[in-house]
C-alpha cells in the first residue's frame, strides 16, 4: 500500500465536493488529505485528493471519479511527474528561548513570521510532505501550541496542462 494523488477538475457548484468525498466513503477508501480551490475560471474547482492503496484501488478510484457528473477531468499524478507542496500554520510555545531563535529557526526551513505574542510565535511553512514532516519533528522540541495543514497540492510537470 502506498500513498497516490488524484487531480479532479469539477464544477463549481453546491454538493460537489459531498458527491466526491461520498464516493469515497462508499467504497471504502480513506482521504488521507484533500485540497480544493477554484481555478483562474469560477465555473471550475481543483481538488487535490491524497489516498493510500494498492494499484487496483487507485485505478478504482479514478474510474469510479469519471462517472461523477460534475467531475470533468481526472489525472493519477504521478510523484516524478508532478509538483507537489502543502502549506502549514504552526504556533509555537516561547519559554526558554527567544525570538529571535526561533525566528532563525523557522528562516532555516524558508518559513515566515505571520504573528507572535510574548508567549507564542506563528509561522508559515511551505514545502513538500518530508520538509514539513521534519519542520513539526523539530518543532516539537519548541513546544507546538496548534497546527493547520493545508493538504497537499499538486500539478502536472511541464507547460501542458492535464
Amino acid at each position: 500500500m502506498e500513498k497516490f494523488t488524484v487531480g479532479i477538475i469539477v464544477s463549481n457548484h453546491f454538493g460537489v465536493l459531498n458527491r466526491v468525498a461520498g464516493l469515497y466513503a462508499k467504497r471504502g477508501y480513506n482521504i488521507d488529505s484533500l485540497a480544493v480551490g477554484e481555478t483562474d475560471d469560477p465555473k471550475y474547482s481543483r481538488m487535490t485528493i491524497v489516498s493510500t492503496g494498492d494499484d487496483y484501488t487507485r485505478n478504482q478510484v479514478v474510474e469510479q471519479l469519471k462517472k461523477l457528473q460534475d467531475v470533468k477531468m481526472v489525472v493519477l499524478l504521478e510523484n516524478d511527474k508532478s509538483v507537489s507542496i502543502e502549506h502549514m500554520l504552526v504556533k509555537l510555545k516561547l519559554d526558554n528561548e527567544s525570538k529571535a531563535e526561533i525566528s532563525e529557526f523557522i528562516n532555516s526551513y524558508s518559513g515566515n513570521v505571520m504573528d507572535f505574542g510574548e508567549d507564542f510565535i506563528t509561522a508559515e511553512i511551505s514545502g513538500n510532505a518530508e520538509k514539513i514532516e521534519r519542520f513539526i519533528k523539530a518543532a516539537k522540541e519548541i513546544g507546538i501550541l496548534e497546527i493547520c495543514r493545508s493538504g497537499l497540492i499538486s500539478l502536472s510537470q511541464g507547460k501542458n496542462a492535464w
